[in-house]
């Protein structure tokens, strides 16, 4: 079994469906589901649709234009070319940017993804779980280190890590936004709820079970975002065991496909986290 880590919790006990544990969500959030049903066992197994504030209101020319493509790479260059017009991407100075001025014209939605995928825990990373924590409500467990004091060093850290990534950019966290709403598009054009996915891990010990399902699956409370492969044998490049887990595709954030000339990578999948039964142990 695997070591329980959260405060209180008897590992192997049965967990509650409907709850996540104290303190590692936040009681607003900005989208249509609070963060303690989206995070909770119930959501992985049936899941509902996630919508973010706003978006079908201030972008719907986005979604008519991806609907007269047949094809997934013609949608994913018109998601691009609207990303570039309508945030004036090619032209900092018209989003108001001036030079010498300190702003950040460069960071931008494939900017951050990359950095991501370069380093979970650098500033790029900081702002991805930022934009979790605004948008769902789930509050980071991992950054640099273990995070379960709001007011601890490591917690102050990432903060000012969240800081540095989004100050004087060009609206970042709504190209997120977007980004996340085009990967659910796709997504939503498939004919599963679910993707079966795999995660490589080092010190399994370490992770943060919370208790058993219904069938003796451990029970684990995951970062509040993750990286996935599609591929186990690739998954096990990232550690020494490989846990496989069905993901509620409304919980993928974007993944490699797509935007394979952009995005060229280890079939990576990035994972709104909570609270998730492991399928079982691939390796």
């Amino acid at each position: 079994m695997l070591a329980g880590m959260a405060s209180g919790t008897v590992v192997g006990a049965p967990v509650s469906s409907c709850c996540l544990p104290d303190g590692c969500y936040l009681p607003i959030n900005r989208c249509n589901l609070p963060a303690k049903i989206l995070g909770s066992l119930t959501f992985q197994l049936q899941p509902a649709p996630l919508r973010l504030d706003g978006v079908d209101a201030l972008y719907p020319g986005l979604f008519s234009c991806l609907a007269g493509w047949s094809e997934q790479a013609q949608r994913a260059q018109q998601f691009i070319d609207y990303m570039d017009v309508h945030f004036t991407l090619n032209d900092p100075a018209a989003a108001g940017f001036v030079a010498g001025m300190g702003g950040r014209p460069k960071a931008n939605w494939q900017r951050t993804i990359r950095g991501w995928r370069f380093d979970t825990d650098g500033r790029e990373g900081a702002v991805m779980k930022a934009w979790v924590e605004s948008r769902f409500g789930l509050l980071p467990r991992y950054h640099s280190g273990v995070i379960r004091d709001l007011s601890s060093e490591t917690y102050r850290r990432y903060i000012e890590a969240r800081a540095r990534g989004l100050y004087n950019t060009n609206a970042l966290e709504s190209q997120i936004d977007l980004l996340y709403s085009y990967c659910q598009y796709e997504l939503a054009l498939g004919d599963s709820d679910h993707l079966l996915l795999y995660r490589g891990v080092n010190r399994a010990a370490g992770l943060e079970q919370v208790g058993v399902d219904a069938s003796g699956s451990p029970v684990l409370l995951l970062n509040n975002l993750n990286s996935f492969s599609r591929d186990a044998e690739r998954a096990s490049e990232f550690g020494d065991r490989v846990m496989r887990v069905r993901v509620p595709r409304q919980k993928v954030v974007c993944y490699d496909a797509l935007f394979p000339a952009l995005l060229k990578g280890e079939g990576e999948y990035l994972v709104v986290g909570g609270l998730y039964a492991i399928d079982g142990w691939v390796f």
